[in-house]
């Protein structure tokens, strides 16, 4: 769950800390009171695509954090520790800056990273709702595990024991086809 977000020098935005509870977050307001930014934020956050052009006026970097509890997202943490980045006290902050110039610059608890690796990291954290879309839904990947959870834990074992079996497939495969590849080299050489 994200806790906190921290805001400098987005659009509207000069400086703001938003801080989050748990469940369903509405963000309303009038126009120009800066909806936009935070959902262009989380964008940031999320490994979306950084524009310049969102660099507060006068402002030489926009810079976005968010601080996110990791309890019930051990796949989070394991993105965290293989991007190289560290979990303290049960929360990691995600970074990204993005300076006037159209550099961004990505980081997972403190560790510098590609985009893509931020992306993948914060993925299963927000869903955006707007008037005409639900992104996540979209994603065949996101399809597959909302019916694997609604499946429940004897759908949960089976695919375990599935991914066991088809990982072991896929080793015997490869050391076929390498038995294969060396049988006809000593072949050729034989003759």
């Amino acid at each position: 769950m994200i806790e906190e977000i921290r805001i400098q020098s987005l659009g509207v935005i000069d400086s703001s800390t938003l801080e989050l509870g748990p469940g369903l977050t509405v963000i309303t307001g009038e126009t120009g009171a800066g909806k936009t930014m935070v959902v262009t934020a989380l964008g940031l956050l999320l490994g979306g695509r950084a524009d310049s052009g969102a660099v507060r006026t006068g402002a030489r970097t926009a810079r976005v954090e968010g601080v996110v509890v990791t309890d019930d997202l051990p796949e989070l943490v394991d993105g965290v520790e293989e991007a190289g980045g560290t979990v303290e006290d049960g929360r990691v902050v995600l970074a990204r800056n993005v300076s006037a110039e159209g550099r961004s610059r990505a980081f997972v608890g403190g560790a510098s990273v590609p985009v893509a690796t931020l992306s993948g990291v914060s993925e299963p954290l927000v869903a955006v709702h707007g008037q005409s879309d639900q992104h996540r839904l979209l994603r065949p990947r996101a399809q597959r595990d909302a019916l694997d959870r609604f499946g429940g834990e004897p759908l949960a074992a089976a695919a375990a024991a599935y991914r066991q079996l088809f990982d072991r497939l896929r080793a015997v495969e490869e050391e076929l086809s390498d038995v294969v590849t060396h049988a006809r080299e000593r072949a050729r050489e034989a003759d």
